[in-house]
């Protein structure tokens, strides 16, 4: 891992630590997923967005973001056709036909609609939960905020992340920078066992996921649980590490 890179992941771990690592675990309560993930009209380094995000991760729900980075001009349109006017987050549910501002409103939905109750207090977009979003945006600066010349893919990308994942922030602030389309599959710890990166967890010795969890699916598919993973259906690419991410990222896509 280069110096620099190893900088901008000491960042990502300090803006985690801000926002008090929400959005790291997924609940184990009963929830009901959604045949379509929800639309997320989104930038990535906006503390509103980012609350919102956090409870997708608590929820292992799946989203379809549309990046909107300041500057940008692929999805910004769209959102204020869609919605009204021009302000994030934007959530277009497919499964219920809602369009809703407001991350309180958003998380709010969230929690009624694919968990039947109501929204934790860890997640609730109270006054102290803004707080530390915002500490964690000034934690990263600019990074995931302004848009950057790219090239626009003919498909949305794949990237397996959850939202506190100091590896995985630095590839979403990159892909909203180049205004990229993708699915987000959230993949949030499930157990104690799995807190640490997947190279040391906590727990040592074999790691072996929570039996029929999200992670446990993964496992069979991948070989392994980690984050990010990322897959471009347009080129047929498939990288872990984040490092090795962005290096594709800027190579394929930034003009």
């Amino acid at each position: 891992m280069s110096l620099r890179h190893q900088f901008n992941i000491l960042g990502s771990v300090l803006a985690s630590t801000a926002a008090v690592w929400r959005g790291g675990a997924a609940r184990k309560a009963h929830r009901q997923l959604p045949a379509q993930p929800p639309i997320l009209f989104d930038i990535e380094n906006c503390p509103y967005c980012r609350l919102v995000r956090e409870a997708a991760t608590d929820l292992h729900l799946d989203l379809d973001i549309r990046p909107c980075p300041k500057g940008g001009k692929r999805f910004r349109s769209e959102a204020a056709r869609l919605g009204g006017k021009l302000q994030f987050p934007l959530l277009v549910d497919p499964n219920t036909g809602v369009v809703l501002y407001e991350s309180v409103a958003i998380i709010d939905y969230f929690y009624n609609t694919y968990a039947n109750r109501p929204v934790p207090s860890m997640y609730q977009a109270g006054k102290l939960n803004k707080l530390t979003s915002f500490l964690a945006s000034a934690a990263r600066g600019r990074s995931g905020l302004q848009a950057i010349a790219s090239e626009a893919p003919e498909q949305p990308l794949l990237l397996w992340s959850f939202e506190a994942s100091p590896y995985s922030r630095p590839v979403r602030e990159r892909l909203c920078e180049l205004e990229i389309p993708y699915r987000l599959h959230n993949l949030g710890k499930e157990h104690w066992t799995e807190i640490g990166p997947a190279v040391q967890r906590l727990k040592p010795g074999p790691y072996k996921p929570i039996a029929g969890g999200k992670r446990d699916a993964f496992m069979a598919q991948y070989g392994r649980v980690q984050v990010p993973y990322l897959e471009d259906p347009n080129t047929g690419a498939t990288l872990f590490e984040s490092e090795a991410i962005l290096a594709y990222l800027n190579t394929t896509y930034a003009r």
